[in-house]
């Protein structure tokens, strides 16, 4: 093979590395201004990367230019790629978050699970009684559950917003103890803001035993399940409520029935 040949034979190689290192370094760029002020680091190590793989396939730095030329002006004349390659590696990040949690993020508390316990799609979301937001996807929570018969929802307490979301929390969370928790969450959602009379009158609408949802409020597995909920809620990046996880999808916010039944029906179909 002569040289000229073994250097067209070359062309190909050349031109995969320079798509690589540009695309490299243009997506970790995107990827990491979503999470950091600053995306030298990431791009940067993208480059160095390239270079070196580059060095060690025999590409001289005229070779890596000319190809990364070409590659530059078709990213210029294409840029939706670079969007696609960051929206790649985000996804990649969640699930990775979404592992890290691992089975506990499914497990329910005995009692706060609503819908089919057999359902074939989970939806998990993390609520505080004082959250508007929350409130207002009561409703449509609901809709999905009588409509899905097939859906399984988990509710995770997040008292996040202040001292009486938490009692509010606790009062739930006694309540799921009695087999009563979708009673006192409706309840609690209907009524006024948490306050200690309007936790009481939530409960007694739920029809609790008062002395044994007050001594359940205040036990160590009702506590230690709201702890574990926050430092999930931390370990998967989630900033607010309520958020819904179904599936490989975290989604923020009073999202309406029709976005939440979209993403159930996307989690099926992958599942």
């Amino acid at each position: 093979m002569t040289k000229t040949e073994a250097s067209t034979s070359r062309t190909p190689l050349f031109a995969a590395m320079g798509a690589l290192a540009l695309l490299g370094a243009g997506g970790g760029y995107l990827y990491s201004q979503s999470n950091s002020a600053d995306g030298s680091d990431s791009s940067q190590a993208a480059r160095i990367a390239a270079e070196r793989a580059g060095a060690a396939a025999g590409m001289s730095d005229a070779d890596r230019k000319a190809t990364e030329a070409v590659v530059r002006a078709y990213i210029l004349e294409n840029p939706e790629i670079l969007t696609e390659a960051a929206q790649i590696l985000e996804q990649r990040a969640l699930v990775k978050r979404l592992d890290s949690a691992g089975s506990a993020l499914k497990a329910a508390f005995a009692g706060a699970v609503d819908g089919n316990p057999n359902g074939d799609v989970t939806l998990v979301e993390f609520t505080d009684y004082n959250c508007g937001f929350c409130r207002s996807s009561v409703a449509d929570v609901q809709k999905m559950i009588g409509a899905d018969k097939n859906l399984r929802v988990v509710f995770r307490e997040v008292p996040i917003l202040s001292d009486t979301s938490r009692d509010a929390a606790k009062w739930a969370l006694a309540a799921a103890k009695q087999g009563k928790h979708k009673a006192f969450h409706d309840a609690m959602f209907s009524g006024d803001k948490p306050s200690d009379a309007s936790i009481r009158t939530a409960a007694q609408k739920a029809g609790l035993d008062m002395a044994k949802a007050q001594a359940d409020a205040n036990s160590d597995a009702v506590t230690a399940e709201i702890e574990a909920n926050l430092a999930m809620m931390q370990k998967l990046g989630v900033n607010g409520t309520p958020t819904f996880i179904i599936g490989d999808q975290i989604m923020e916010g009073a999202l309406g029935y029709d976005t939440l039944s979209q993403a159930v029906a996307k989690a099926r179909k992958k599942s």
